[in-house]
C-alpha cells in the first residue's frame, strides 16, 4: 500500500507549517513540518516519546531543564521523551525543520508559564 499526504492538505490554520499524523495515513510516526521566521516557535512542551528534528535550513534556538543549544542547517537534534522543552527560530533566514515524532498520534502537553520557568524553558 502506498498512501500520499499532500502538504498543502496539512498545513495548520493559515501558517505555513504542516501537521501530519501517521494514524490516518498507517503510518507509526508522526511529523511537524516547520516552517518559522525569526522569534517564531512552541511554548514549552512535553511528549511521551522522543521526538527527533532534522533542521532543514535556518537555526533553531532550542531550551530543555538541561540548557540551551542551536542547531544549524543538517544537524539532528533528539529531545527524550518526558523532556520539557521549547524553541524559537532565530536568525534572518526562515527556520525549515522537520520534528518528527516516535508515535502514530501527536500527543504534547503545554506547560503553564509557572511549570515552563521551573523547567527552564521560557523565553
Amino acid at each position: 500500500m502506498v498512501v500520499i499526504a499532500k502538504e498543502d492538505d496539512l498545513r495548520i490554520g493559515t501558517g505555513r507549517t504542516a501537521r501530519f499524523e501517521g494514524e490516518a495515513y498507517g503510518s507509526g510516526v508522526s511529523f511537524f513540518h516547520v516552517y518559522n521566521t525569526e522569534g517564531q516557535g512552541p511554548g514549552a512542551h512535553v511528549h511521551p516519546y522522543s521526538e527527533t528534528w532534522v533542521v532543514l535550513a535556518g537555526e533553531a534556538l532550542v531550551r530543555t531543564s538541561d540548557g540551551e543549544v542551536t542547531a544549524n542547517q543538517g544537524d539532528v537534534v533528539v529531545v527524550g521523551a518526558g523532556t520539557a522543552h521549547a524553541f524559537r527560530a532565530v536568525g534572518p533566514e526562515p527556520l525549515r525543520m522537520m520534528c518528527i515524532h516516535a508515535s502514530p498520534r501527536i500527543e504534547q502537553d503545554f506547560l503553564d508559564d509557572a511549570e515552563a520557568a521551573q523547567a527552564g524553558v521560557t523565553f
